[in-house]
């Protein structure tokens, strides 16, 4: 029997489904997921295994024009999705027109690999509307396969899903079969709480929010964990702690119940809140941070 492995990076503006779709691939939620722009900040990677498949899922940021050091490393993330995908999986959401920058909607129509162009969200729209935005996307896009959808509904997921393996080249596993992703503990304590702070938090304060767990210390029983929310002001720490610490202890209520779901174990978690000035734009920051490698 042949087997086949191979990357498939997810590309596209922001918040048009990128996670949820690749969470939904995985059967797990890998990815956060919030109504709230650019809430991916790194390349995340999702692994699927089948007994003679291995499927290796990248979501990325959702492409901006970038205004500071952060978001210029964050588009390095979705650079490199082109350099090493085996598929390429654009998404769009019904409506949308145009990708945020014409250097990377330029690689996609020259693409030497397949392309997927996902219309994404047409539970939004009508049966008139949708053959106009295939049209549209045949006439703007005119190497990929479309394949309208919805990755809340689930609808043509599936589909989508065997015709990416269909496509996938013939390899041995790249990873461990039992693995499911290539990032550390922390990483999902982090991006969990950040999530929770993108929920509760209104305007600038989630984009200059960090989270850095500095303890994970897991037994039979639980597991420990102590975070720092970094922030760039006094002012934004005070919004974050909330009046006797109210805004702090919902956040890490929230977050702990979800972290207790996501390792099927008692989590007991600590909170802190720190003023890192800039760090956005501070390129040490952004390396501790792992933003730039």
């Amino acid at each position: 029997m042949t087997h086949k492995a191979g990357f498939v990076n997810i590309i596209g503006n922001p918040n048009v489904g990128k996670s949820t779709l690749m969470n939904a691939f995985v059967g797990e939620r890998l990815s956060i997921i919030t109504s709230k722009a650019q809430t991916t900040r790194h390349r995340i990677l999702g692994i699927v295994n089948g007994d003679d498949f291995q499927l290796i899922l990248s979501d990325t940021p959702g492409i901006i024009k970038p205004a500071y050091e952060m978001q210029e490393a964050m588009m390095g993330f979705v650079k490199s999705a082109f350099e090493d995908a085996d598929v390429l999986v654009y998404m769009v959401e019904i409506g949308e027109q145009e990708l945020k920058d014409d250097a990377f909607f330029n690689k996609i129509i020259h693409s030497k690999i397949p392309v997927l162009l996902l219309l994404n969200k047409i539970d939004n729209s009508n049966q008139e509307q949708l053959e106009e935005q295939v049209a549209f996307w045949t006439a703007k896009v005119p190497n990929a396969e479309i394949y309208p959808i919805s990755a809340l509904q689930n609808f043509n997921v599936p589909e989508v899903f065997q015709r990416i393996i269909a496509l996938l080249p013939e390899s041995p596993a790249y990873y461990p079969k039992d693995q499911l992703t290539d990032k550390p503990e922390r990483f999902f304590v982090n991006e969990i709480i950040r999530e929770k702070i993108l929920l509760n938090y209104n305007k600038e304060i989630p984009y200059a929010v960090e989270i850095v767990t500095e303890e994970f210390v897991e037994t039979d029983a639980i597991i420990r964990i102590r975070s720092v929310i970094m922030v760039e002001r006094d002012t934004q720490k005070g919004i974050i702690i909330g009046h006797k610490g109210a805004a702090l202890k919902k956040v890490g209520m929230e977050s702990r119940a979800e972290l207790e779901t996501f390792f099927g174990k008692q989590i007991h978690i600590e909170l802190y809140v720190k003023v890192n000035k800039n760090w956005r734009s501070n390129a040490n920051m952004l390396k501790r941070f792992g933003y730039n490698q």
